[in-house]
């Protein structure tokens, strides 16, 4: 089903008005909708089944039909914590978190990053909405601006886990099969091209809820361990 992305102040009682123009456009152009077809709307909390009523040049009504919970709500918040890579690699990463179900990414500037950037990109966003519409899930993943290792307040998680590919005998597969409780906020760090600086693996074993874990045998790149480890979590605590 066709998907577009509203804001609360699109929703007008049993009415929502399509009117920014990238939105409009693509409608029009890409999917050539017509009026009385049926397409889905979200604005993050809900999912809104929907019939055209009205194109017009520069905005489209739609007719709310049928109101959705979003249901794929889950009891633990899985955040990503990537060291920013290069451009491709890292609009990937973005656009396959968003698909399997990861609720947030923060972008990490750590010593072995090669992409220096003032702040996160636009695109990252366009990225984040475009992937919710094919994946046709309802809360947007989040991309908070960028931090260094240091300035990420791990005191909030009640775990965060740190993939290495030095570490040989502690897995992520005996670490998730060990908990006692669920935890309700989860964090995962992957490294730049070349991974933590030992310096940085240091650091972050000085910090109490933090566990260094190996995801096996294959040094993976970045990209593939952020994907592979978040669908494990996801997975585990959907």
């Amino acid at each position: 089903m066709i998907s577009v992305i509203i804001e609360s102040k699109n929703i007008n009682l049993d009415k929502i008005i399509i009117d920014d123009k990238n939105d409009v456009n693509h409608l029009k152009n890409s999917f050539r909708v017509k009026e009385g077809e049926t397409v889905r709307a979200v604005d993050g909390e809900n999912e809104y089944i929907c019939k055209v009523a009205v194109i017009d040049k520069k905005e489209i009504t739609l007719d709310i039909v049928e109101i959705k919970k979003d249901t794929t709500i889950k009891n633990t918040e899985i955040t990503a914590g990537l060291s920013i890579i290069k451009n491709d690699k890292m609009e990937l990463s973005i656009q396959k978190l968003t698909e399997i179900g990861v609720d947030k990414i923060i972008p990490l500037e750590t010593k072995r990053t090669i992409v220096k950037l003032n702040g996160k990109k636009d695109k990252w966003d366009v990225i984040v909405k475009e992937a919710t519409k094919q994946c046709q899930r309802v809360k947007l993943l989040e991309i908070e601006n960028i931090k260094k290792l240091k300035d990420v307040d791990y005191s909030q998680y009640d775990l965060v886990i740190v993939p290495y590919e030095c570490e040989e005998e502690y897995s992520l597969k005996n670490l998730l099969k060990g908990l006692e409780t669920v935890p309700k906020k989860v964090l995962y760090l992957i490294g730049a091209e070349g991974g933590f600086d030992i310096s940085e693996i240091e650091y972050l074993k000085s910090i109490e809820n933090i566990r260094i874990v190996t995801l096996g045998k294959n040094i993976l790149r970045a990209e593939t361990a952020s994907i592979v480890v978040g669908g494990i979590l996801v997975n585990e605590f959907q």
